[in-house]
């Protein structure tokens, strides 16, 4: 196993970090690579915004559901889906670009390609020694966090990324089973094998989850999945973006 999969293999988040601020040789060097991603017929869909103003970070702090280490990191990353520039574009080539701009295609590219961004940014920082974790409750509140950050129209902030030297690390959370993901050929659609593996992963949770907290918890993952997706959350989501200039036709 090479040095590349075993850094891949070995991610966990990390949500404790020592008081220490990124170089801007370090912020120059993730970004860098988050833009060596690939991308989508080269649209590059999105754009990064790195908060260091302590305020800004203590108030997207909140707006994310209080996680303290949104303020208390060595640096603050939030990607965006950004479609802003293409209209420019089209302003500046004179077509009419809006009708594709505004579709849902063009809206998914902008998604993966952000997310295909930051996952070289994460892999990046882990390279160097340092800790990430993803942040997606900066959408709790996506109104006030485009007010903050001032992005136009066009430009939705997807998440966060907390970046900088561990103070602590976690254990590594396990994963589901191979078998439950890869499928080969065709979607595996044997409903009993399914369950029979979410009950064994279930064990498996259950036990991480034990001996983490000295027997405090025993959560199996179908139960949190269960819990967690009863409760509707970020219904808002739709209507906003749609006011951001996303249709979706």
């Amino acid at each position: 196993m090479n040095e590349t999969i075993k850094l891949l293999q070995n991610h966990r988040s990390v949500r404790f970090f020592e008081d220490k601020p990124l170089s801007e040789e370090q912020i120059k060097a993730i970004v860098v690579s988050a833009q060596a991603a690939s991308t989508s017929s080269f649209i590059q869909a999105y754009s990064i915004i790195g908060v260091t103003d302590q305020d800004k970070k203590d108030q997207l702090a909140a707006l994310a559901g209080g996680q303290e280490y949104v303020a208390k990191n060595g640096h603050f990353f939030v990607f965006c889906a950004d479609l802003h520039r293409h209209e420019l574009i089209g302003e500046l080539e004179k077509k009419d670009v809006l009708p594709s701009i505004e579709s849902t295609e063009k809206f998914m590219v902008a998604l993966i390609d952000a997310a295909l961004a930051a996952q070289n940014a994460a892999i990046a920082a882990e390279s160097m020694g340092l800790g990430i974790c993803y942040i997606g409750g900066i959408r709790n509140n996506l109104d006030a966090v485009s007010q903050l950050l001032k992005t136009p129209k066009r430009v939705i902030p997807l998440f966060g990324m907390t970046v900088g030297y561990p103070q602590k690390e976690n254990e590594q959370k396990p994963r589901l089973p191979f078998e439950h993901i890869y499928h080969e050929n065709e979607y595996n659609q044997d409903t009993e094998a399914y369950k029979k593996q979410l009950s064994i992963f279930d064990e498996i949770i259950s036990e991480y989850y034990q001996e983490r907290t000295d027997g405090k918890r025993s959560d199996t993952w179908t139960g949190q999945m269960a819990q967690m997706l009863e409760k509707q959350t970020r219904m808002y989501m739709k209507e906003f973006v749609k006011k951001q200039g996303f249709d979706l036709r």
